[in-house]
């Protein structure tokens, strides 16, 4: 009898003992099992959704990943974008009161979010479309030498920007169809959304000299890209603009990098801006003596696109953003830039006497 009881015991205590082995093992599943889900849980949503319908987990993160990164834009793109707007609508406030016509903008800084420096889709151009009283709302732009003309530019003069009303002054004429983005690096001619009424003076040397820097450094490579954007800044339904806003950055380094306003203005002249119509004080008058061309013929000219049958455009220049003269070679402080004879000449520039000895 006791020996039948010891061996009860006995048995009891095995099942126990399995008993307490399995709920053991099913304890320490469990609790490796429910760190692994909440790791899921927490990584993103679209990680769980894809792993329901794929059992092959690398391309299920791979598809998750992309998916957060196409559709989620981080805090700090949204105050870049913000400050952007900001920018713009602060810049239809000012008025220019004489000194620097061109002047810098958050450090000189450009307002580009990570997302719109990408490079992944190569070079694009984007012009926003006209507003309601039929102006020129934004040029925008990956830049790259696959975007620059590979022939001679057309004939733009079928365009009439708003606020145009034209007239000689001395020296040429006071209105250019201005390219947002210029022909030598879009290859857009006649393009209602990248031309606005602009002054000679913002055409030549205000715009033309950023838009000479981001030529040459495309040419250097066709692996150079330049994000760029231009806005036109209209003061509520003025029909003239105040100014352009011109923002580039190179990308993978710093050497084409700014964020500038340019004041739409020209010596001598007061602009109505409401509707581009103007007033020229009697000294910068058109000269009556002065050879007398077309007004669409002169006005549509690009400063950017010289004659060919000047031979002062085959030699070679350099010029400085600030300077007032042109060199035959580059010496000095300062960032040069290569230019044409016919160029520099038509923007009034004199020759360096160190260079030239005169």
């Amino acid at each position: 009898m006791k020996q039948t009881s010891r061996q009860k015991l006995r048995g009891t205590a095995k099942k126990l003992s399995l008993f307490l082995g399995v709920m053991a093992l099913i304890g320490l599943t469990g609790c490796q099992t429910t760190p692994e889900k909440d790791s899921h849980a927490s990584s993103s949503p679209s990680t769980e959704v894809s792993q329901t319908v794929s059992s092959d987990h690398s391309s299920t993160e791979t598809t998750a990943t992309s998916t957060t990164e196409s559709t989620t834009v981080s805090p700090s793109d949204e105050i870049i974008k913000a400050k952007a707007e900001a920018l713009n609508l602060d810049l239809a406030t000012k008025d220019y009161s004489g000194g620097e016509q061109t002047i810098e903008l958050n450090d000189n800084v450009p307002l580009f979010t990570s997302a719109e420096l990408d490079t992944s889709k190569g070079a694009w151009e984007h012009y926003g479309d006209l507003d309601q009283l039929n102006r020129a709302t934004e040029a925008d732009a990956l830049l790259n030498q696959s975007l620059m003309p590979t022939e001679k530019r057309g004939d733009i003069s079928s365009v009439t920007p708003t606020g145009w009303h034209n007239k000689e002054i001395k020296g040429g004429y006071l209105y250019n169809r201005s390219h947002l983005i210029g022909f030598a690096l879009s290859g857009e001619n006649a393009n209602w959304k990248n031309l606005i009424t602009g002054t000679r003076q913002l055409n030549s040397p205000g715009m033309l000299l950023y838009e000479m820097d981001i030529k040459s450094f495309l040419e250097q490579s066709p692996e150079h890209y330049v994000r760029y954007r231009v806005t036109p800044i209209f003061r509520e339904e003025e029909l003239l603009a105040r100014g352009v806003h011109l923002e580039a950055q190179s990308i993978g380094d710093d050497q084409i990098s700014f964020n500038v306003y340019i004041f739409n203005v020209q010596e001598g002249v007061t602009l109505n801006y409401a509707d581009g119509t103007s007033v020229v004080a009697p000294e910068y008058a058109k000269n009556d003596s002065s050879t007398t061309k077309s007004s669409d013929s002169q006005a549509e000219t690009d400063t950017s696109a010289a004659t060919t049958t000047n031979p002062d455009v085959e030699k070679v220049v350099y010029i400085t953003r600030s300077g007032e003269k042109y060199h035959s070679h580059a010496h000095g402080p300062g960032d040069f830039t290569k230019s044409n004879l016919a160029l520099v000449k038509s923007l009034g520039l004199k020759p360096c006497k160190v260079c030239y000895g005169q």
